[in-house]
Order: C-alpha cells, then structure tokens, then sequence
C-alpha cells in the first residue's frame, strides 16, 4: 500500500490525533502561563541569582539600594556644602580704546599700511585710550570657613593687588571682599567679607586618613561661568608632587598634594574638595593640561592652620626649622657616595651667603649642622613625597618634633621646638 493511499484510508484517524495533539500542547501552555505568573517574582528571583548573584525576595521590586543610599547622600552633601561655597570675581580699570580714523599722510608710505593709501589719501583707522573702566578679567572659588565671612581661596586667584575682589553666595548675593592673608609658602590665600553677617561655612576633616578609591565631590566655578558645579570622583592618588602654572608665566612647586578623578577646571581653583561626610580634605588648586579627569588639591591637613593663625594674628603665621637641604634620591647616593638613598642633606646654597644652617634657628639650637642628614620627622620618612618642608608645614609654632639624623655616620634622634618664620625670610 502507497503512502497515498494509506493516508487517504486513515485520513479520520490521523486528524482527530492532530487535533488531541494540539489541544494538549494548549492545555499545557496555558498551565505554564499561569505558573509563571503566580511565581513570577520567585522565578525572577532564581535567575538573578543564578545569573548575576543577586538575591531578590519574592514580590519585592529589584532595587541596588546601596547606590540608591549613596546618591541620597552626595545629594545632601552637596545641599549642605553649597551655601558656603562662594565665587570669586575678579574686576579691574583696564583702559578703554575707540576707534577713529585720521587722513593718510606721506609717512603712510612707508608703514605696515598699503602704500597704495597714500596716494589716494585713504584715511587709516586707528585706537587710542578713551579712559579706564571696571570689568571682570578673571574668576575663582572659594569657601566660607567662619561665620563671620572669612574665606579660602588659591593665592594665584587673588594675587593682583591692584585689582578688586567680590564674592557671590550660591542665594546670589554680592559682597565686597578684601585680602586678609597670603600664605607665603602655599598656594592659599583668605579674603574676608565686607559687612558680613552670620554666614554658614565648612569644616576641615583629616586628609592624613585618606585612602585612594575613596569617594570625593568637587564645588565650584569652572571656567568662571557655571557658579556652583558639582563633580563627583574618587581619590586616585595621594602625596603627588607637581609643578603648577597660572597660566601667566609663573609656576610653583606643590608637594603632598591629592590627586583625583572628580573634574577640575580653570575657575575651580580655591574651591572645596569634600569627604562623603560634608568635611574638606581638599583645596582644589592645578590641573594636568592636556589630561582628563586628573585634577590636584592641597590636602586639608596642610592648609587649616592658616585659619586658625589669621583669626588668632591676622596674618598667616608659619613654623621653620632653619635649614637648606637638597632631597637624596637613588642618583645622589650613587654619586655622593651616601649611605642612604632618601632623606634630606644640609646643604648650603650657591652664595656665601646661603647658610646650611641659619644662625640662631630651631635647628641650629638643636646641634644641627651642615652635611647632617634628616631621615624622618616625627616617625615619617623623608621619601615617597614626603618633604621635609611638607612636613614641617603641618606643624604649628611652638610644636616639639623628633628628627631622626645621621650625623657622621652615625644615626641620632634629636629634639627641635619650631618657631615663627622671621620676617623677610
């Protein structure tokens, strides 16, 4: 028997059997669905954790609360912090030109000018000084860190005396401001608020507990247009040593500093960089030119004290020890014949006048002498971005610290009280 025939002799058979066929795959299909939407939350539940290890109750909606709880957060931080963030406007007389043109003369001829003009007397257009006016030539950040109007900012932001200084609250007000101090040695630098009243401001917390991946907010006034800019990042390095520029020729050594991720742009200078607990760490001061997302801060354990001398003084008051040194590295052992590769060796400088040791000076009271070589200041070795000068601008006036020396060959540890910096040093 063909297939043909087969087919057509159990043609009844065959199509009640498809039909059973298919009514069970619908009944089934039907069941399924229903199970899955009963226990749609426990089985979503069994493949997240199979797939990606998350373990989701049953009927509960699928929330990363841990991100969630960290972006409240930096939310209220930022809420917190921004009163007290201020700009920092920079206004100077700079002269001010018209134009206006004069008839063409035979000296024309042989000027930049086209020597056609002379001969069909074109008149050449020209500037001159019509007086002076105020205008806005620069911009900074800032911070309020007392109530009584005192701010933080970048020395380098306040650096013109000849130019005037105002400063805008985040509610947009406007205050005059004057410069009380600038550090001498730091890029910092505090203006104070002309009839100021109760203000809100910040507080300093420890850099010195800082680590790198910890989460940091970056406020202020990037490019001296967008007033209170928020930037979120993490710390990416600790205790850097760079060289920062003004963009006017001038540039500075800046040791100990913090380097983050979180954006910094010009106008971010003297504006605060903040812990996850609403605390500066951070001074914003540089960034790397050509880079992205590597911005630098002055760590807040170098630059609270300033606050506490110019409310105390009314001027930055700074300790030294006394010394010139030069910092020993792999090169100047080899080549010197050391015995150590880090520390700082007592030096003097390239005139006569140039001491090793400072006459008189804390260190010259404690015995130190020239070609003496500092290892540590208090426990911390001078290595790995650690200065002696770094550290000593961590102390205060007055501070007991203990150096450890290696005098001759043979290591000491010393005493030395830290005074005030003399005038004109």
């Amino acid at each position: 028997m063909s297939v043909e025939e087969f087919i057509l002799k159990n043609r009844k058979t065959i199509l009640v059997t498809i039909v059973t066929n298919l009514g069970m795959f619908v009944v089934l299909g039907l069941v399924a669905a229903a199970f899955i939407s009963t226990n749609r939350a426990s089985i979503g539940s069994f493949l997240l954790r199979d797939t990606v290890g998350v373990d989701v109750r049953p009927g509960e909606p699928i929330v990363a609360t841990n991100i969630v709880n960290e972006d409240n957060r930096i939310v209220e931080i930022v809420e917190k912090a921004n009163p007290a963030v201020v700009s920092v406007v920079i206004t100077k007389d700079v002269p001010v030109l018209e134009e206006y043109y004069r008839e063409g003369s035979p000296f024309d001829f042989f000027n930049d000018s086209d020597p056609f003009d002379f001969f069909f007397n074109v008149p050449q257009m020209e500037r001159r000084e019509k007086g002076t006016e105020k205008r806005e030539v620069g911009g900074g950040s800032g911070f309020l860190v007392s109530s009584d109007g005192l701010v933080m900012t970048n020395r380098h932001v306040v650096l013109d005396e000849s130019a005037s200084y105002t400063v805008f609250t985040s509610d947009g007000k406007k205050y005059e401001a004057q410069v009380a101090a600038k550090d001498p040695f730091l890029d910092i630098a505090l203006l104070r608020i002309k009839g100021g009243k109760s203000f809100p401001y910040l507080t300093f917390g420890d850099s010195g507990k800082l680590k790198p991946g910890q989460t940091v907010i970056a406020i202020g006034n990037p490019l001296g247009e967008f007033r209170n800019s928020v930037s979120v990042g993490v710390i990416s390095g600790l205790a850097r040593s760079i060289i920062a520029g003004d963009g006017m020729g001038n540039s500075e050594q800046l040791e100990e500093v913090l380097q983050t991720d979180a954006a910094i742009n010009p106008g971010n200078s003297g504006g605060p960089l903040l812990n996850v607990n609403g605390q500066v760490i951070g001074v914003n001061v540089a960034v790397a030119q050509g880079s992205e997302n590597i911005g630098f801060a002055l760590p807040s354990n170098l630059v609270k004290g300033t606050v506490t001398s110019v409310k105390e003084t009314g001027e930055i008051i700074r300790p030294y020890i006394g010394v010139r040194y030069v910092q020993i590295d792999n090169v100047m052992k080899e080549k010197n014949n050391l015995s150590v590769d880090y520390g700082a060796l007592v030096l003097r400088g390239e005139t006569r006048e140039d001491l090793a040791v400072i006459p008189g000076s804390p260190a010259d009271k404690a015995g130190i002498v020239e070609n003496d070589i500092i290892l540590e200041v208090d426990g911390v070795e001078l290595k790995d971005g650690h200065s002696l000068a770094s550290l000593i601008r961590t102390k205060n006036v007055g501070d007991s610290i203990k150096l450890k020396i290696l005098h001759r060959g043979q290591e000491k540890l010393i005493t030395v009280v830290l005074e005030r910096v003399p005038k004109g040093l």
